[in-house]
């Protein structure tokens, strides 16, 4: 007989299991109805937790490498097998059973792990009992690689105090990014650290969007189930990747109609007196034997024009051009 599972209240997604204590190493059926359709679920076993409180502490309660993932029929309904390990943290322990993406919807069902550690749940005293001092910010600044499409990343820094009467301990916070209209999808930040009675301290957590996201988001961070501050963040827009999909649409186009140019005077047919037009090109080799012999025959030329020219000398020169010798009794 199938146990009852956990449900807070009438309408709320439901987990029932199939024994209410098993051994490491054996194997649970967990099934669950009342979810969303097609939803994806996470299904661990978690320590230090109850079904009235939850998981204390978080996913690092949980068993998360051995954690199962599940997606509900039509209907909202799912069965699956869960093998059973001890989780980080001593008993009381749940299956803890959540959606990974979409409208955030979980439960419990409370289930003891033979043979692993027990302890008492810390007191709810200081659960709760965090408060912002001062005016949180974003810190950090955009790199280079963020212009072309990585995940813009900043630190957010705020200053809490405790109210409380108990001292807060590796206190898990939520941090949720809404764009536009969408509701915030949360994550668990974990501070490690404790925080007196009375005291404050600075916290630092890492926000992260996806990579190429820009525009106006806002930056939520929740304490338990009250949110504590709430940041706006302008996101540029990373203009290398437009910059990239302009210079593609027009190097990608010219190179294809050059090849394509290229391809149409390959393949064109040609005239029949094509080559009787067409100067043929000479070779470097054959312009230089023209070169070579057409200095060889203007060499020729010139010696031979050299040879045939009359060389006088004074005794050789005509007469009429040789001076008259002077006789005596002549002027």
């Amino acid at each position: 007989m199938t146990p009852p599972g956990a449900r807070a209240a009438d309408g709320d997604p439901a987990v029932s299991l199939s024994k209410k204590e098993a051994g490491k190493g054996g194997e649970i059926t967990v099934s669950g109805s009342g979810w969303r359709s097609d939803a994806l679920l996470m299904l661990l076993i978690c320590g230090q937790s109850s079904p009235e409180r939850g998981v204390i502490g978080g996913t690092n309660s949980c068993a998360n490498a051995d954690g199962r993932a599940v997606t509900t029929d039509k209907k909202g309904a799912f069965s699956k097998r869960l093998p059973v390990t001890e989780p980080p943290k001593p008993c009381p322990c749940v299956v803890h059973v959540a959606t990974v993406t979409g409208e955030e919807a979980l439960a419990d069902a409370a289930f003891t792990v033979a043979g692993h550690p027990t302890a008492d749940l810390p007191r709810p005293g200081g659960d709760g009992k965090l408060a912002v001092l001062a005016t949180t910010r974003l810190a950090g600044d955009s790199s280079l690689l963020t212009w072309f499409g990585a995940p813009p990343a900043r630190r957010l820094v705020l200053t809490v105090g405790n109210l409380g009467s108990d001292p807060v301990e590796d206190p898990v916070f939520e941090i949720g990014t809404a764009h536009g209209v969408y509701a915030p999808q949360w994550e668990e930040r974990q501070w490690r650290g404790t925080v007196a009675p009375g005291g404050k301290a600075r916290i630092e957590l890492p926000v992260e969007l996806s990579g190429g996201a820009h525009g106006d988001y806002q930056v939520s961070l929740r304490y338990g189930d009250k949110v504590l501050a709430e940041q706006p963040w302008g996101v540029g827009r990373p203009w290398g990747v437009t910059l990239f999909w302009v210079l593609l649409c027009l190097v990608v186009p010219a190179a294809v109609f050059r090849i394509g140019m290229a391809v149409v005077d390959k393949v064109r047919p040609r005239p029949a007196d094509a080559h009787r037009l067409r100067r043929p090109t000479a070779t470097p080799a054959v312009i230089a034997r023209t070169k070579t012999k057409t200095n060889a025959n203007t060499a020729t030329a010139t010696n031979a024009t050299t040879a045939v020219l009359p060389w006088f000398t004074p005794d050789s020169a005509p007469s009429e051009n040789r001076p008259r010798p002077t006789t005596k009794g002549q002027a």
